[in-house]
């Protein structure tokens, strides 16, 4: 590696990734995360898009024809392109740097604290587990799986990151995760009913709100990490500032300029709101409000309130093109028995009590599965 390298990397999690990742930062070269799990076009086509100098998968190291990077850069991330085609975020050293403490300080985990890495190394939340060994010295344990039994033998781990699913599965098992000092839980939203069961089991559960382009999860608990500004725009945006944020998409500068507010206020994406106290309030992605009848509605407040119902598995929540409303409200259900789904009825009388009338669903889907991302979040499109 050299200064200005762009190392793409597609190799299985494990402790290689802690010595690429160090020889990288050592010789002022930045690493792209290529999922090991991804199809060869797809593997082809970010990296058509990168240029990067450098690739290293299992088969060894080779040099190709790419486009060089400012050696101040660290990782390069694609996003997970839940709502469009995925960009590449360019996280300089010390915006990595700057965000692993902020953690580190909110949640007092110290030098000596054994992390246990179990997300996708492609993603920025699996990474930062990584870069916490690198920047703090702690210890990592690479797990493919979190199981009952797997946690039973994680002897001194005293904390991870997960998304909501894991800990769904985990809770479910019964697997003792009082162990943990704090588990973040990030990659989609954390409902009230998950909250309570963790609570409810003892477990320090630290909801996280963050994307890749503010290098992870900057809001803890409802929370800015020290040094985060967060602020909602006229139009009812989150707007992030701080000095964890992507320098700018990769070979992509009018993306880059439009990511951003003047100030160098970061544009999310998401509806929210910030109270006098500071408190991060996220309603969902802009672009998934549903209008119907002049109201705004959030799939997310109507997934959370379905959710819990007992015929449910799994539910998302879209808007379709009414004559009447304007938009109507979706509700495409996974069923818990596939013979016996639920009906449109059951669902807006056990939503009512916790929904206003005009946010109910009008219409149900039901389907055999949700297309997810590798952390979880539902691809809406």
């Amino acid at each position: 590696m050299r200064a200005g390298d762009l190392v793409a990397v597609a190799l299985k999690p494990g402790p290689s990734w802690l010595a690429v990742l160090r020889h990288a930062r050592e010789a002022g070269a930045a690493v792209l995360p290529i999922d090991v799990r991804l199809a060869e076009p797809e593997r082809a086509a970010i990296i058509n898009t990168a240029q990067p100098t450098l690739i290293a998968g299992e088969e060894g190291v080779r040099r190709i024809e790419g486009v060089p990077i400012d050696p101040a850069i660290a990782l390069v991330i694609a996003t997970s392109g839940t709502s469009g085609d995925a960009r590449l975020a360019e996280l300089p050293a010390v915006a990595v740097e700057t965000a692993v403490v902020a953690s580190a300080d909110a949640i007092d985990a110290r030098a000596g604290d054994r992390w246990v890495s179990c997300l996708p190394l492609a993603h920025i939340g699996g990474l930062l587990v990584l870069e916490r060994h690198l920047v703090l010295g702690a210890p990592v344990s690479f797990r493919r799986r979190l199981t009952r039994s797997v946690i039973a033998g994680l002897g001194e781990a005293r904390f991870t990151s997960l998304v909501p699913t894991q800990l769904t599965r985990l809770l479910d098992g019964g697997a003792d995760l009082g162990r943990f000092r704090a588990i973040l839980v990030g990659g989609s939203g954390v409902d009230a009913e998950l909250a309570a069961r963790a609570a409810e089991a003892g477990v320090r559960m630290v909801p996280t709100y963050g994307m890749t382009e503010t290098c992870g999860g900057v809001v803890y608990a409802g929370r800015p990490l020290a040094g985060v500004e967060v602020r909602t725009a006229r139009w009812g945006e989150l707007l992030v500032r701080g000095p964890t944020l992507m320098r700018g998409y990769r070979l992509d500068p009018e993306a880059s300029v439009s990511a951003f507010e003047p100030g160098g206020w970061l544009r999310t994406g998401d509806g929210g709101e910030v109270d006098e106290e500071g408190t991060v309030r996220v309603f969902g992605r802009l672009a998934d409000v549903i209008v119907s009848g002049g109201e705004k509605i959030w799939p997310a407040e109507v997934e959370t309130a379905v959710s819990s119902h007992p015929g449910v598995a799994a539910v998302l929540v879209s808007g379709s093109p009414d004559r009447e409303w304007g938009q109507r409200v979706v509700a495409r259900i996974v069923p818990r028995h596939r013979a016996d789904p639920p009906t449109l009825a059951s669902l807006r009388e056990y939503a009512a009590a916790s929904l206003a009338r005009h946010k109910l669903p009008r219409e149900l889907v039901i389907v055999e599965r949700l297309d997810r991302t590798a952390l979880g979040k539902i691809r809406r499109r």
